[in-house]
């Protein structure tokens, strides 16, 4: 190897470590450590690198050489900036390999990428360009030491650069007191690199441990450990590592944090809740289960059938209207082809999502005493969503609480409808896939219950089941039902409610993190909202429905897992359209609609909201 490249090989450990040896003792150290440590193994692949690479090319070649590729999610992959102060935080479960595949990655997408690493990676001189060398092994003059490099680093983000950080400085082994395999306590030094630099932070998890035997060596002495790095280097060769990508992190956000070490371990908790993203069949579905037991789904109806029933509705039930689409509402006895038409249409968009009932469509005893509200396109002349509206008082009357769907779900007495008084239970709401990337379905829907309301303003309260769907990984429902939970402002009226099939509530823990922190997150459904999204990019963070219940002011009452619907989770809402912000009232009744509707509200008896409070 040219001496402009090095001078000392970098796997001439006995001279790199400058042992007091002869010549012969000194290349008999060299054969056993080879042989035992697997640095020979090292070595092979590091001379079968062309001379003359240095940086992103000796980067690539090496990962050729060893035959490891990253998996990444293309769509996590555009969370990483192309330009500007960025610092990548990345758990450190392997000890080498993820630096290379990262800093390989990232290569690829800007050019400006160095690496706060180990000095240690200094005998590698191809790497030297991309390396801001540090001393992470403590000890007299380490602090001094560090800080010119520390200084180095935060010049590099100032002038726009990207930096990768392994907080942790040493790799990920097994700690007896968390009972896990993760990272040691992460620097609080990182707190300053994002304080002094202004750079927004990107969290990347690596799945994934070291052998057995690596960290059962770990537990009889470190320096074992650390002399097992060259085999589990090797050990992961021909295989293909996943990387998960989380949300970039405002630098405004962070710096308004107080002390150095809840910054930090608020960047080591968004980092391993990456985790529980799963692409595993088994935690992420897309079809009801057990897909061997669904029924086929019935036949469509003719359209001509079914325009005839349109046709046949008097003009009052139409209820909003917008280009082509038309929001109407019926009762079941007038629209017995439309109706299974919605059933069929139901089972259709319910199984695209991990739900649905199985059967070959999605009707029951409820939809004979409900009201619906669907959507029709006259020019395609079809059924483009609907929903379900139960009117409580009138089904009190005739079928007592039974004849509410909730309570299939939700075990409740009279006292809870009698605190909401007159309401509205909304249900099985949906709209057909090919129409799901438009907004205006959704708000057409939305409109045509704003008008149902004006015609029928003793409707002051909604509520009903909202579903969050086994296509979230395990930990978004567990978040999102825990902070929902948290947030509820109405305990008096959640303790009149009982899910039949309760979700269980167990303290909610992240592996490799204090257990406090998880909790403390549920209590901010924001930071909820951007880790769901982290989580499960693919249905875009919050479920839509669930979110324009929340905007309405919706408070959830309780979870329940629905086993005869797919095991979606459902959460029982109540919305209060009476403490409705304003400007979202009149977007659904309209301003002179939503006028009118709180002023017969004005003098009315307090609401179950203002009861409560």
């Amino acid at each position: 190897m040219p001496s402009s490249i090095a001078s000392t090989h970098p796997f001439a450990i006995a001279e790199n470590l400058r042992l007091p040896l002869p010549r012969p003792a000194l290349h008999l150290t060299e054969r056993i450590a080879g042989r035992l440590l697997a640095l020979d193994r090292c070595r092979t692949i590091y001379d079968g690198i062309p001379a003359d690479l240095a940086g992103p090319d000796f980067l690539v070649s090496l990962v050729q050489q060893l035959g490891v590729s990253l998996e990444a999610d293309a769509g996590e992959m555009r969370r990483i900036p192309a330009a500007g102060a960025t610092i990548v935080v990345a758990n450190h479960p392997f000890g080498a390999l993820e630096g290379i595949l990262l800093a390989e990655m990232l290569l690829r997408i800007r050019p400006d990428v160095k690496i706060l690493a180990n000095h240690l990676l200094g005998r590698f001189p191809q790497l030297r360009d991309l390396l801001i060398m540090v001393d992470p092994f403590g000890g007299t003059g380490a602090v001094r030491r560090n800080l010119r490099p520390v200084r180095e680093a935060i010049r590099w983000l100032q002038g726009g650069g990207l930096l990768v950080v392994f907080p942790a400085g040493e790799v990920s082994h097994l700690r007896l007191s968390a009972r896990a395999i993760a990272d040691p306590p992460w620097n609080d030094n990182l707190a300053g690199l994002v304080r002094h630099s202004g750079a927004a932070v990107l969290p990347v998890f690596f799945p994934g441990a070291n052998s057995p035997l690596f960290q059962l060596a770990g537990l009889l002495h470190p320096r074992l450990r650390t002399a097992l790095l060259p085999r589990e280097f090797l050990n992961k060769r021909q295989r293909r590592i996943p990387v998960r990508i989380g949300s970039l992190i405002a630098n405004r956000k962070l710096a308004a944090m107080g002390e150095d070490a809840g910054l930090v371990a608020y960047l080591r908790l968004r980092t391993y809740l990456l985790a529980g993203r799963s692409r595993s069949p088994g935690d992420k579905v897309t079809t009801a289960p057990d897909t061997g037991r669904l029924e086929p789904l019935t036949a469509a109806q003719p359209p001509e059938r079914l325009l005839a029933e349109v046709e046949s509705l008097p003009a009052a039930q139409v209820l909003a209207e917008s280009g082509p689409l038309v929001a109407l509402e019926a009762d079941a006895r007038q629209i017995p082809y439309l109706l299974l038409e919605i059933g069929r249409l139901r089972e259709l968009t319910f199984r695209q999502v991990g739900e649905g009932t199985g059967r070959e469509i999605d009707l029951d005893h409820f939809d004979a005493h409900y009201t619906h509200l669907f959507l029709w396109n006259r020019e395609k002349r079809e059924v483009v969503g609907a929903y379900r509206l139960g009117r409580t008082d009138e089904i009190r009357v005739r079928f007592g609480v039974a004849g509410l769907y909730s309570h299939t779900l939700f075990a409740y007495s009279e006292e809870l409808l009698d605190r909401l008084g007159p309401a509205l239970e909304l249900g099985r709401s949906f709209v057909r896939p090919e129409y799901q990337r438009q907004f205006s379905p959704l708000l057409l829907l939305w409109k045509g219950i704003g008008a149902f309301v004006r015609r029928h303003p003793r409707y002051r309260m909604l509520f009903g089941p909202v579903s969050i769907s086994r296509d979230y990984s395990r930990l978004s429902r567990r978040l999102m039902a825990d902070a929902l939970q948290e947030r509820c402002e109405i305990p008096e009226l959640a303790r009149l409610v009982r899910a039949r099939n309760p979700l269980r509530r167990r303290r909610l823990g992240v592996k490799g993190c204090d257990p406090t922190l998880a909790s403390a997150l549920c209590r901010d459904f924001d930071e909820v909202a951007e880790v769901v999204a982290d989580l499960d990019p693919g249905p875009g963070g919050i479920p839509v429905l669930l979110r324009h219940y929340l905007n309405l002011g919706g408070q959830m009452l309780a979870f329940n897992v629905d086993r005869q619907f797919s095991d979606v989770l459902d959460g029982l809402v109540v919305v209060d359209l009476a403490r409705t912000e304003r400007k979202a009232l009149e977007r659904y009744l309209g301003r002179d609609g939503a006028a009118d509707f709180l002023r017969h509200h004005a003098d009315a008896p307090p609401g179950a909201f203002d009861a409560c409070a």
